[in-house]
């Protein structure tokens, strides 16, 4: 049975967001083509329709999340400082620690990203600096935006690595105070 052009683009961005939540909490190394569709009821077969390759869906994945968090930090807005604070709060909070398949792809696929082929770190490094452009804009700095947006990777890193909860609140909310004042001092 043929499907319709807009089914197999539905299964493909089905696969895309599945295959996603599953990198970003498992490591997109750990799991295979047959458990990247079983995810979504599909045999592994089927994968190769949509995909040349792991590869190719790992570009495609890192392109569809790293261009969603660019868009959520409000890319080509105007942005105040305050809009970026915000940002920030919602960014280092408990909750993104909490749900990994839910959150930024930098703090959980940053490692399979500097492990990928050029092509895909090539990638990754233009949504990475429009990003800090788009910050260093607002804050008229460029290594200000530098370090904030490290800082805000780093910390979730660091809190996702530890098992105590009060610790990682510790780590976020003081890598939040830490920024918050660097924003509005600057």
């Amino acid at each position: 049975m043929r499907y319709s052009v807009s089914h197999k683009q539905q299964t493909r961005d089905k696969l895309l967001q599945s295959s996603a939540a599953l990198a970003k909490k498992e490591g997109f190394a750990s799991v295979g083509v047959d458990g990247l569709m079983k995810a979504i009821g599909l045999s592994g077969g089927a994968f190769y329709s949509h995909f040349s390759s792991k590869d190719a869906l790992f570009s495609a994945i890192v392109e569809r999340e790293l261009s969603q968090s660019l868009e959520r930090l409000g890319e080509g807005e105007q942005q105040s400082r305050e809009r970026l604070e915000r940002c920030l709060k919602i960014y280092l909070s408990m909750a993104h620690v909490e749900q990994v398949q839910d959150g930024c792809a930098l703090p959980s696929m940053g490692a399979d990203i500097a492990r990928a082929d050029i092509a895909v770190r090539q990638q990754a490094q233009a949504w990475i600096c429009r990003l800090q452009a788009n910050w260093a804009r607002t804050l008229e700095s460029d290594s200000l935006a530098w370090a904030i947006l490290s800082q805000c990777v780093g910390a979730l890193v660091v809190a996702r690595m530890l098992v105590d909860p009060q610790i990682q609140a510790r780590v976020i909310s003081s890598s939040y105070e830490v920024l918050s004042q660097s924003i509005t001092r600057q």
